[in-house]
């Protein structure tokens, strides 16, 4: 998960990088240009609020599991005490 976030970091960056290169060396005005400038921007915090809604819909799927995974946990050791301690109140009668 941390890589594919890196990756997807990584790739955003250079993606904005590169538009805001182009836009700056493109043939025209500079009112154009700030103007294409603030589009990409918009753009950009739209796909990173999207980016930002998948990651935390994945990390509550991390937790519900997590959580699942802990109660079986719970329930094998309740089952182990139970069975240790059979063997030791049939000793004890």
């Amino acid at each position: 998960m941390k890589t594919a976030g890196s990756f997807i970091g990584g790739l955003l960056a250079g993606a904005a990088l590169g538009a805001t290169i182009a836009l700056l060396y493109a043939p025209q005005s500079g009112d154009d240009t700030r103007k294409d400038i603030k589009k990409k921007i918009n753009e950009m915090e739209d796909e990173l609020d999207i980016l930002r809604a998948k990651l935390k819909e994945k990390g509550g799927e991390l937790k519900e599991d997590l959580k699942k995974k802990i109660q079986e946990v719970e329930n094998r050791i309740e089952k182990l005490v139970e069975e240790y301690k059979k063997p030791a109140e049939a000793k004890a009668k």
